[in-house]
């Protein structure tokens, strides 16, 4: 699990050439589908510019310690209303971070990064309660496992009657809620829970084959769902996930035949 949520950190992380902590409020965006905000604490998010580290370094198992992610990789911070945040991977071109888990969503908050001393400019991003984003595979799937944690495809897929784990970040508060930056080792339900519609193939899906919503074991910033797939589903059906005001991406199927 702690693999699988080290690459997820990573996803698709690119390179750039410049030097100097350069970026807007356009290169701020959700980390996992590259949208912009709001953000919802605990959540992924990514800074792509340029100049903004002096190479590439991802996060490692031996920059954790007692639990705790590193508030900075290769000479670089981020913060958030002047607080150091958690970072998974930095370059001249992209920073992922993780946005505070009790931050308040009620006002904007101001963003920015320090390279090698050096502070860039002060951005201003909107925060909401739960922003939930999948994270896109190859062929127009989302991120999902089976039961036994092997990685859905279309030629492994799903049958009517599975359970599968849907990945997402975005989901913000849970029960218990980490310290920013905390790894926790025991599920924690995400309070916004109740607000999240699911759409599978353009249907609301059924709550009550909704087994689990919040934060993956072992992670920090990666949440999970954990749903039966209802009998009949047709062929590699959409999924959308939404949560109040906040739209749910489109576009993205789960791999069931």
């Amino acid at each position: 699990m702690f693999r699988r949520w080290l690459a997820l950190a990573v996803l698709c992380a690119g390179t750039a050439g410049a030097a100097g902590p350069s970026y807007s409020a356009a290169g701020i965006v959700n980390a996992s589908n590259y949208v912009a905000g709001p953000f919802a604490p605990n959540s992924v998010v990514s800074i792509f510019g340029t100049g903004l580290a002096r190479s590439k370094y991802a996060l490692a198992a031996s920059d954790i310690s007692g639990g705790m992610l590193p508030v900075e990789l290769n000479y670089v911070r981020v913060y958030v209303q002047d607080q150091p945040v958690p970072l998974l991977f930095v370059s001249d071109g992209q920073i992922n971070f993780l946005m505070p888990t009790n931050i308040r969503t009620a006002t904007p908050v101001p963003v920015r990064v320090v390279t090698e001393g050096i502070s860039g400019p002060e951005i201003m991003v909107n925060l909401a309660d739960a922003a939930p984003a999948l994270f896109p595979i190859a062929g127009g799937y989302t991120i999902a496992t089976n039961a036994d944690n092997k990685l859905l495809t279309a030629d492994a897929p799903a049958h009517g009657g599975d359970t599968v784990v849907v990945y997402l970040t975005g989901l913000g508060v849970t029960a218990p809620n980490p310290v920013t930056g905390q790894i926790l080792n025991v599920p924690a339900t995400a309070l916004a829970a109740g607000a999240l519609k699911i759409t599978l193939g353009g249907k609301v899906f059924d709550p009550m084959l909704i087994k689990y919503v919040g934060l993956t074991p072992g992670s920090a910033g990666l949440y999970q769902i954990n749903l039966v797939v209802p009998e009949g589903t047709g062929t590699d059906p959409e999924i959308v996930v939404a949560a109040g005001s906040v739209p749910g991406q489109t576009g993205l199927r789960l791999p069931v035949r």
